[in-house]
């Protein structure tokens, strides 16, 4: 039982997972707002709208964002001799972003 759809999953593609991971051991979804659940008819045409929505949401669609590292971590980083593609392999980020983001500090 979940209140809202959105919190099974971060996209479509995720929600229907977890529908078909509840059915292969025997258990339904309910959904409170708005009422609708994963049994019988209504289960049935639920599947049908996700899938018809998976189909045309962009694979991306879904995916959490890193946050971008800050500035000053970037920049303590340099001062400790690393360079910008060491920088770049240790935060997670790409090369593109750490220079973005010294040029930000040099302005």
């Amino acid at each position: 039982m979940v209140t809202r759809l959105d919190q099974l999953g971060h996209s479509t593609r995720n929600v229907l997972r977890v529908i078909d991971r509840l059915e292969a051991r025997n258990a339904s979804l309910f959904v409170v707002e708005p009422d609708i659940t994963s049994d019988g008819e209504g289960g049935r045409a639920l599947r049908a709208a996700l899938k018809a929505v998976a189909a045309v949401e962009p694979s991306w669609a879904g995916r959490k964002r890193r946050k971008a590292p800050e500035a000053e971590d970037i920049r303590a980083l340099q001062e400790a001799g690393v360079g910008p593609v060491e920088i770049a392999r240790r935060l997670g980020v790409s090369r593109m972003t750490v220079w973005r983001k010294l040029r930000t500090l040099e302005a």
